[in-house]
């Protein structure tokens, strides 16, 4: 294979998704000064979606993720919060602390999904960036 001209970044992920983590980094730290910890996980969904359209990055919310099973093909409730540009799985929270249910959750989005980056937000946090943790899969 030629990746010539490719440009790779931390984890050697291509510069899109990091320039797509990078946007949605930037958008909940807006949201999160305006907005502060104590709200509910829906309430900081949509402001997000309102600062990431403002910012023109394409996103999705709520996306339906199926379960392969065997040879089935199982839709067991699963939603994604956010799929940014098709490729970065954003998953919010609204927790006192992430704990490492929280982390595998995400990482069994990006296994069944096939993405490889996602990023898990708690926005009940005094500092966001406390509350923002990279995952790569």
């Amino acid at each position: 294979m030629n990746h010539e001209g490719t440009k790779t970044q931390r984890y050697g992920l291509e510069e899109e998704l990091e320039t797509v983590a990078s946007a949605v980094v930037h958008s909940a730290f807006a949201v999160h000064s305006n907005l502060g910890p104590g709200l509910l996980e829906s309430v900081y969904e949509i402001c997000l979606a309102h600062e990431l359209h403002e910012r023109g990055v394409p996103f999705e919310r709520q996306i339906p993720l199926p379960v392969v099973y065997g040879s089935q093909r199982i839709e067991a409730g699963l939603r994604l919060d956010l799929l940014m540009a098709g490729s970065v799985i954003v998953e919010l929270k609204a927790v006192e602390n992430l704990l490492p249910i929280h982390k595998a959750q995400v990482l069994t989005y990006l296994k069944l999904s096939g993405h490889r980056l996602g990023l898990l937000i708690n926005f009940n946090v005094p500092l966001i960036k406390e509350g923002i943790k990279r995952i790569v899969l």
